[in-house]
């Protein structure tokens, strides 16, 4: 295990303290604080999109050849936890950590150089194409057609939970082109603009009152064969190699040791950790914070070493810290008591003369809390992870 960094990753750890220092204003700082999704959202995340794309370090996990940083494993590490600690916007994960590499990986020449610039600059804003109606981890029987037809695909079907589709231009979806092979055989990775005539957005409202996700809509939608990724009916290999990233990549840590920071300041503020029970449950939740951060150096010694960490850490880590990151939510509530009942947007909207009902620290939470109750669904579901550490450990 990694208990001590070297004198070249505490400089670079210093480095971006500084960056932070400069770059992270007050006003990003505080638009920060409003947000209470996965990902930051329109003019905020454009902003911060840009501040890191100028450093050169927008995509920390990325190869030097495609203008990522060439960062090693430690310093990813570092990077990561420091964003988190301070705070800053998670940018959408879509085009950075998760259609970038399935390009590079899996598309021609021709596809590399289009793509992978405008992933980069933020041209291009990306969103998944994955679960439908009726399939949502067991993306094994998604429904949606393509069939053939010249030099294009023809598409029909609906997709859900497209998160900021209504935001992205341009969408990466997996379909069938195959209904007579088995379920995993007969999918294919297609991308395509949002403007594509037959592409419908629906906005859904989520149950904290925001628009994160939508319904998409493919009606008769023509993509060229040239926007496939990999080979027809290969789209499953690819679709792996891409929730490799959506469910392990990063560092959750730093967002947690954050949220457990806002859960203290608003319980001292409030008086609550006065209360033994509520302070017990605080600490156990710290606890599980410290086995998070533990076993994320692990891993990272792991990956230094040349070792392959392996599906059941990614497992662990995306199970552990969709539960923590629950509690805090609820203790967080717990701790604001009856302010926490009050729809702070809907006050904020209305002609009451104040930005928020309360302490500005009651701002979020309920919000938080809300839309966090998707975070043991999404990225894999908490019983998928648990099906697979269960073959892991009977070696299934």
């Amino acid at each position: 295990m990694i208990l001590e960094f070297s004198p070249e990753d505490e400089a670079f750890r210093r480095e971006v303290l500084d960056f932070l220092d400069t770059e992270f204003t007050p006003a990003l700082r505080t638009q920060a604080t409003r947000q209470s999704g996965v990902f930051a959202q329109g003019e905020l995340a454009k902003s911060w999109h840009r501040v890191l794309y100028e450093r050169g370090w927008v995509a920390p996990s990325w190869p030097r050849e495609y203008g990522g940083t060439g960062w090693s494993a430690s310093q990813r590490y570092i990077f990561s936890r420091e964003m988190g600690l301070a705070g800053t916007p998670v940018l959408p994960a879509m085009g950075l950590s998760m259609c970038g590499p399935v390009v590079m990986q899996y598309g021609t020449p021709d596809q590399k150089d289009y793509f992978l610039p405008r992933i980069l600059s933020g041209e291009h804003y990306w969103c998944q194409g994955y679960s439908e109606p009726n399939s949502g981890s067991d993306l094994a029987s998604i429904q949606t057609k393509a069939v053939r037809d010249g030099d294009d695909y023809v598409v029909n079907g609906t997709k859900l939970w497209t998160t900021h589709a209504h935001h992205a231009n341009w969408i990466f979806l997996l379909v069938r082109t195959d209904t007579a092979a088995k379920p995993q055989r007969g999918i294919s990775f297609l991308v395509a603009p949002l403007s594509t005539p037959g592409i419908t957005i629906t906005p859904i409202m989520s149950m904290s009152g925001e628009h994160e996700v939508n319904s998409v809509f493919l009606d008769n939608v023509r993509i060229p064969v040239t926007n496939r990724l990999g080979e027809e009916n290969d789209g499953w290999t690819v679709a792996k190699y891409l929730l490799e990233f959506e469910r392990g990549g990063g560092s959750a840590v730093g967002g947690l040791y954050a949220g457990l920071g806002r859960l203290l300041r608003v319980a001292r503020a409030t008086g609550k950790l006065d209360d033994h029970h509520f302070a017990t449950e605080v600490a156990a939740a710290e606890v599980e914070i410290f086995a998070i951060d533990a076993m994320e150096r692990v891993a990272l010694a792991q990956s230094q070493a040349g070792a392959s960490v392996g599906n059941a850490v990614a497992s662990t880590k995306k199970l552990l810290a969709s539960t923590v990151s629950q509690e805090l939510a609820r203790l967080t509530m717990s701790a604001l008591g009856r302010t926490a009942w009050v729809d702070q947007d809907l006050f904020a909207s209305g002609d009451h003369g104040a930005g928020s009902y309360g302490p500005d620290h009651a701002f979020t939470p309920t919000a938080v809390y809300l839309n966090g109750r998707a975070s043991t669904i999404f990225g894999g579901t908490s019983e998928v992870q648990k099906n697979i550490l269960a073959k892991v450990a009977l070696g299934l």
